[in-house]
């Protein structure tokens, strides 16, 4: 009877020291992913993101400008003198 009892209060020592290792290990775990997504530089700022958003807005305002520039003055005008001449058509 006595051994029954030695025998279940080791397994009950041997479970309680497996949990607690198992927690420890989960905490260990946790903590080390914490601080890899808290130090890796693959996070997006604030200033990146404002540099992007400036730089997509000069690109923009060039091209339409340049297309402005290219219509108004190079392709504006002949469509304009061909739709003139079919309206001043005298059939």
């Amino acid at each position: 009877m006595f051994k029954k009892i030695k025998n279940f209060i080791r397994s009950a020592k041997n479970r309680i020291e497996n949990a607690a290792a198992n927690v420890v290990d989960k905490a260990v775990r946790k903590y080390f992913e914490a601080r890899t997504l808290l130090t890796a530089p693959t996070a997006e700022g604030y200033v990146d993101s404002g540099v992007k958003i400036l730089i997509a807005v000069v690109i923009g305002a060039l091209l339409l400008a340049g297309l402005y520039a290219l219509f108004n003055n190079t392709i504006m005008p002949t469509v304009t003198q061909k739709v003139q001449g079919l309206f001043n058509y005298n059939g």
